[in-house]
């Protein structure tokens, strides 16, 4: 394996603020259902494994496999364009928003396909996800990235066959800190912690972003930000362009 993955150089902290959040969770285990062999690639710290079933995790990042507890699924360090895993061995393959970060997307997607007749994929559609009034409005370098990222969810569908896409809301108390998970906390994007943990902010330019945030701040100290988005004080969820696609 030659990659280099891009958790090792920001996942130190990851289980911070990334756990599985259990409605989210619910809906993965329904999509799961009766199956007793999964696969879960981009598995990191195990979030959103199933319990009490044959899983085997597939995790390129050393720190990632760091952070896994002791009770987890039994990983394989590997990249999901080369899954060491028989063809049709696992009932099902689930790769939880992890696609975008892989190097081969296209020969990933393939594998998932080849390894179990039923894929899960958990992606992102870009377009939706890219109006969050955090890039909009304060980390235009973010934006600029998330605009850029790759595959989005319906290209994600189509390569794996999927015949249903969920959307997936975010909860205004969603416990997985993922980039729109705070969308009425916005105090939260202020600490370092929560920004170290989604790939965005951890990857954007120290000092752009700092820029960025440091109008969040005194736009929160103003009032200005709870006149502009008082909207969504009344919201208990939002799309954000998450989307749970399934076939077979």
């Amino acid at each position: 394996m030659t990659s280099s993955p891009v958790y090792d150089r920001i996942g130190r902290q990851y289980t911070a603020n990334r756990r599985a959040d259990p409605r989210w969770e619910a809906l993965v285990a329904e999509q799961i259902g009766e199956a007793r062999r999964i696969v879960n690639v981009g598995a990191g710290t195990g979030s959103y494994e199933p319990a009490e079933r044959a899983v085997v995790a597939v995790e390129p990042s050393r720190v990632m496999l760091e952070q896994r507890p002791a009770d987890a699924a039994p990983v394989v360090r590997a990249v999901a364009a080369d899954l060491p895993v028989a063809a049709g061995w696992a009932d099902v393959v689930m790769a939880i928003l992890t696609v975008h970060h892989w190097s081969d997307w296209e020969q990933g997607l393939a594998e998932l396909c080849r390894v179990a007749p039923r894929r899960l994929v958990f992606g992102i559609d870009f377009e939706v996800h890219s109006q969050f009034w955090l890039l909009q409005e304060y980390l235009p370098e973010v934006l600029e990235h998330t605009l850029a990222c790759a595959p989005p969810a319906d290209v994600i569908a189509e390569a794996i066959g999927a015949t249903t896409s969920i959307e997936m809301p975010v909860y205004r108390d969603l416990q997985d800190g993922v980039l729109g998970a705070y969308w009425c906390r916005p105090e939260q994007y202020l600490d370092h912690r929560v920004r170290a943990n989604n790939s965005g902010t951890a990857l954007a330019h120290p000092e752009t972003t700092a820029l960025g945030i440091a109008r969040l701040e005194a736009d929160l100290a103003s009032g200005a930000w709870h006149d502009r988005h008082a909207d969504l004080m009344e919201r208990k969820s939002i799309d954000m362009g998450y989307r749970l696609l399934v076939a077979g």
